[in-house]
């Protein structure tokens, strides 16, 4: 969920009550690590890490759907974590908040279906869960999912390259999610992605979800 140029690795397991447990790995780009300094420098803030793991726990934690929020700063630009998710219907939102996931199970059989949405208009309340760092640095670089403006990713990227230059945009073009999940059942079938036994898998370019010029939809279906 740490929606600056990165790349990232997040992996996990849900049950049949939709609970589970999810490791996550996110490592910045250099030339994002750099920018995120100059603007903590601008802004007069003085902190050991780029990103601040710690604020990230707490705001998530706070957060519908979640149990128990772990992340740390590993090295410099580098955030390892674990997220324990009590009901992933409500994960990630505040009360009477719209979700993105929803998970179905069939009673008294592993049959299931789980879909995810993610639409920009739902980004401002996504992120508000995240933390208020992250939220800034994405107005900064001027992603649609913090401003809400309506750009497709050739005129988001064009956007960054004229203020931040290309390699910056760059970053950001080639940054991707990896997402692995296991399912309680054996999966037959998978949108936006691939699937091998309990299994599903998803490769997400990062700039698709910053500019979310069109939802992005996944689903799983198992039995």
């Amino acid at each position: 969920m740490l929606l600056i140029s990165c790349n990232a690795r997040i992996s996990g397991k849900l049950d049949g009550e939709s609970a589970g447990d999810f490791t996550a790995s996110i490592s910045l780009m250099p030339r994002i690590s750099a920018l995120i300094r100059s603007l903590q420098a601008f802004s007069g803030e003085e902190k050991p890490e780029i990103i601040d793991a710690g604020a990230i726990s707490a705001s998530m934690a706070a957060a519908g759907g979640i149990s128990s929020v772990s992340f740390q700063n590993t090295s410099l630009g580098i955030i390892d974590g674990l997220v324990k998710i009590s009901r992933i219907n409500d994960f990630m939102t505040s009360e009477n908040a719209v979700s993105f996931i929803r998970f179905e199970q069939t009673v008294g059989s592993s049959q299931g279906k789980c879909t995810i949405n993610l639409r920009r208009e739902l980004g401002p309340e996504i992120l508000s869960h995240v933390s208020a760092e992250i939220t800034a640095y994405l107005e900064a670089l001027m992603a649609p999912i913090a401003t809400g403006e309506e750009l497709n990713k050739e005129e988001y990227l064009n956007l960054v390259e004229s203020i931040y230059g290309g390699a910056i945009a760059g970053e950001i073009n080639s940054s991707t999610i990896r997402v692995s999940v296991d399912f309680p059942g054996t999966v037959q079938s998978v949108l936006g992605g691939t699937f091998s036994g309990s299994r599903a898998e998803f490769n997400i370019p990062l700039v698709n979800l910053l500019v979310l010029e069109r939802a992005l939809v996944y689903e799983v279906i198992w039995k």
